[in-house]
């Protein structure tokens, strides 16, 4: 496995390319990352990585003059971020035969602003549903992909079929959060109220008796709360506090002689 050093770019293939680009081939030279560019010096419109074993597309220096770039047959899975810093002019890009599994992995390319041709063949993400109407929308500038020419009518089917789909996200966004309902907080505090067992004076004589026994401030806290609220403690409350459970109403008709509360 070889590096790209600058004696390599110096010794490699330069020659005017058949559409009038001058062209660097850096082929079939088992490259696992792209560097030292810089040596270059901005003299070439095209670089051939083809048939190298590239993982990733980054690396590049400031090269305004580079309009294309071949890269087919390698293992690029992932795009850096910002490549228009770097690479502002690219018009044509070859990832041909590579490893990129999800549409989200090419989303990178979208701030590449003059990006007109490309070509994702023999990509896991070519076999994916809508893979070609997600590029399309990706790439506004786009004219051909997988060099096929893109057509009006597709343009207007991604067009129509994201802002759907973006559409529907705001829809699932805005039902994820919390709305103000007038009355909502005053509602919810009356369901839990009817929910609690309320207390009677008797209760209340309790719960005032069972503050002064407290043996900790956050019990009071927790007993005064419940106070104010008219709410007794659930049984498991009162049990763990030393008390009974106060007979239900309905045992209180049951009972109505029944008026000793045991502590």
């Amino acid at each position: 496995m070889g590096r790209l050093t600058p004696e390599v770019i110096e010794a490699a293939a330069q020659y005017l390319n058949p559409v009038g680009q001058y062209e660097l081939s850096l082929r079939d030279l088992k490259i696992p990352v792209i560097e030292n560019l810089g040596a270059t010096l901005n003299q070439f419109d095209t670089i051939d990585f083809t048939n190298n074993d590239l993982r990733k597309l980054d690396g590049f220096p400031f090269l305004p003059k580079l309009k294309t770039l071949y890269l087919a047959n390698n293992r690029i899975a992932r795009i850096a971020d910002n490549l228009q810093e770097y690479i502002p002019n690219l018009d044509t890009l070859m990832l041909n035969n590579n490893t990129l599994q999800e549409l989200s992995d090419i989303d990178q390319l979208s701030t590449i602003p003059k990006l007109a041709h490309v070509s994702f063949a023999r990509n896991p993400i070519a076999m994916l549903k809508d893979y070609r109407l997600y590029v399309i929308h990706l790439l506004p500038n786009l004219r051909t992909l997988d060099y096929n020419r893109i057509t009006q009518k597709e343009r207007e089917a991604a067009s129509k079929l994201y802002k759907t789909k973006s559409g529907d996200k705001a829809n699932k966004k805005k039902k994820g959060t919390n709305t103000f309902v007038p009355g909502g907080d005053l509602i919810k505090q009356q369901q839990q109220q009817q929910q609690a067992p309320r207390m009677t004076k008797k209760d209340a004589d309790t719960i005032k008796k069972a503050i002064l026994e407290a043996k900790s401030f956050e019990e009071v806290e927790r007993l005064n709360a419940l106070l104010q609220a008219g709410q007794m403690p659930n049984s498991n409350e009162q049990h763990q506090n030393g008390h009974k459970p106060n007979n239900t109403p309905m045992e209180q008709e049951q009972h109505p002689g029944n008026n000793m509360m045991e502590i």
